[in-house]
Formats: C-alpha cells, sequence, structure tokens
C-alpha cells in the first residue's frame, strides 16, 4: 500500500527557513519520479520542486535558488529544504508520487511577516 506522509511544517517569520520530510512506504523512491506542490488558500495547487528516479531535480521560478528538493534512499523519505521563505511562501505543501498519482496528506507552513 502506497503511503506518504509529510511532515516539518509550521509558523516561521519571514527570511526564515524549513525542513519538510515526507516519509513513503509500500515503494521505493529511487525508483519513481517524485514532487512537492504547495496550495495557498484561494489558489490552485502549484508544483514546487521534482526529483527524478535518477536523483536529478528540478525548481520551479518562483522557488528556484530559495527550496532544495533531496532524498535519502535509505530513509525513503523526500526532502524540501526551504530557505529565506517569503510570505506568499504560506502553503500547505504535498508530497506526490507521479506514477499513479499518490498524494499525501499535506503539511502547513505559515510565514509572518
Amino acid at each position: 500500500q502506497v503511503q506518504l506522509v509529510e511532515s516539518g511544517g509550521g509558523l516561521v517569520q519571514f527570511g526564515g527557513s524549513l525542513r519538510l520530510s515526507c516519509v513513503a512506504s509500500g515503494f521505493a523512491i529511487d525508483l519513481y519520479l517524485m514532487r512537492w506542490y504547495r496550495q495557498a488558500p484561494g489558489k490552485e495547487r502549484e508544483l514546487v520542486a521534482t526529483i527524478f528516479s535518477d536523483g536529478r531535480t528540478l525548481d520551479e521560478d518562483s522557488v528556484s535558488g530559495r527550496f532544495i528538493i533531496s532524498r535519502d534512499i535509505r530513509e525513503n523519505s523526500i526532502y524540501l529544504q526551504m530557505n529565506s521563505l517569503k510570505t506568499e511562501d504560506t502553503a500547505v505543501y504535498y508530497c506526490h508520487r507521479y506514477r499513479g498519482n499518490y498524494w499525501g496528506q499535506g503539511t502547513q507552513v505559515t510565514v509572518s511577516s
């Protein structure tokens, strides 16, 4: 059974940092394309970052240079290191497995000004 469980969200001040985690079970993360998405209140869900099965990464323009996606194969986990946070980064962040369209429950990130 595929499961994705996010954690690490919270309240942080403008310019601060957070590290989100996504623990996967039921499959090996290094065999799949994995992504982080976010959804702000009243907005559509948007792609944040991608890590391919071969380890290559791709960041969206809105977070490029500030957010870093990574993985730990031994822990079967995906991470999102978020630096220089802005108020517009406030959203629920979701872990996603592309094949099969599996989603985690999300973790709330709130950036205060």
